[in-house]
């Protein structure tokens, strides 16, 4: 198991001035103290490092740490079976998601879906300062903490627009949910040992709320801050309407209008990923949806386009670690429960 380090969530100029002098210093930064009046606190947060590549959950249910600077890891096409938000505390940061490439600044929420390729764009000297809260979680926990009484992935599953920037007041309910959810320890919780029912009525109060806002068109951003990658769009619309046959790099390059070696190196410029890879990871998602939704093992390979069972069964062993008969018995082969 990963063992997080801990960082701090700057709160005013003399946290900082320490913070700068314990990094100057080499002197443990993790238990720094700030006097505000004649308070004396100390917030800690869990900490993830930029070169971290891992994308998949080591907790069952959910996690949420802080991330800093440019990430190294997550810069090629991913995508898991859990929710994520990222939301941006100071800095940029950038982020192509499907066929478009989302650029964030302070106080952007963006909401990503399960099972939806994305990845970290890098963009030159941009990211250097960006601080960013990210938040893992899955169907199953949002189902547990609203225990019927709301749909709380609703703000991921119905939504056209996936970034969102809130007026001042609403953004300060939701970064205190993220923020002290995301807390190594809660100073008022001193002693207490209430903490992780601290964090899940944190939480509660953040997708109820999210939920709420989302609602909203006029929270969405705005297209100025994206970029629409056509070859991406024709490439996942061509995939979408030829799941079921094979598909050659002849025929996407012909149906994007360029060279099979031109279209090849423009891809993985983009995405980070080869073409037949990222079309194994597209026939795969299908598979788990449709395993998901009730459908026969027997038939599956088939309806997203492998050449048949052997082949369909190594690389969804390959990816995942369990055969598909473990997929559904782990996620319950109950329509969408994933």
């Amino acid at each position: 198991m990963y063992l997080l380090p801990v960082t701090l969530i700057i709160m005013d100029t003399k946290m900082l001035e320490n913070v700068i002098y314990c990094l100057k210093s080499g002197k443990n930064c993790s238990k720094l103290e700030w006097e505000d009046g004649d308070k004396m606190s100390a917030i800690r947060t869990r900490y993830i490092q930029e070169d971290e590549e891992r994308q998949y959950m080591i907790q069952e249910d959910y996690e949420i740490y802080e991330k800093r600077g440019a990430p190294m890891g997550a810069c090629t096409l991913h995508y898991h079976d859990f929710y994520e938000v990222i939301y941006i505390l100071d800095g940029e940061f950038s982020s192509l998601v499907d066929n478009v490439t989302y650029f964030l600044k302070k106080g952007d929420f963006l909401l990503i879906n399960r099972n939806v390729m994305h990845k970290y764009h890098y963009v030159e000297g941009k990211h250097v300062r960006s601080r960013r809260i990210i938040l893992w979680i899955t169907k199953q926990m949002l189902d547990r903490l609203s225990d019927g009484e709301q749909d709380l992935s609703r703000c991921f599953e119905e939504r056209r627009e996936i970034v969102y920037h809130f007026p001042a007041s609403q953004e300060a309910v939701l970064r205190e949910c993220l923020v002290h959810a995301a807390m190594e320890d809660v100073p008022e919780l001193e002693g207490m040992k209430g903490k992780k029912l601290f964090d899940r009525a944190k939480l509660l109060l953040f997708f109820v709320y999210l939920n709420e806002l989302v609602g909203k068109k006029a929270f969405a951003a705005g297209e100025e801050m994206q970029i629409r990658h056509e070859l991406a769009e024709w490439v996942n619309a061509y995939i979408e309407e030829h799941m079921t046959e094979r598909i050659s790099l002849d025929a996407l390059a012909e149906h994007v209008h360029m060279s099979k070696y031109h279209f090849l190196r423009k891809f993985k410029e983009l995405t980070g990923m080869t073409v037949h890879s990222y079309l194994n990871h597209k026939r795969l998602i299908h598979g788990c949806k449709l395993l998901r939704e009730g459908e026969a093992v027997g038939t599956v390979w088939e309806k997203c386009g492998f050449a048949d069972y052997s082949s369909f069964l190594r690389n969804f062993k390959k990816e995942y670690g369990i055969p598909p008969t473990g997929y559904i018995k782990y996620f319950g082969g109950q329509g969408d429960e994933l």
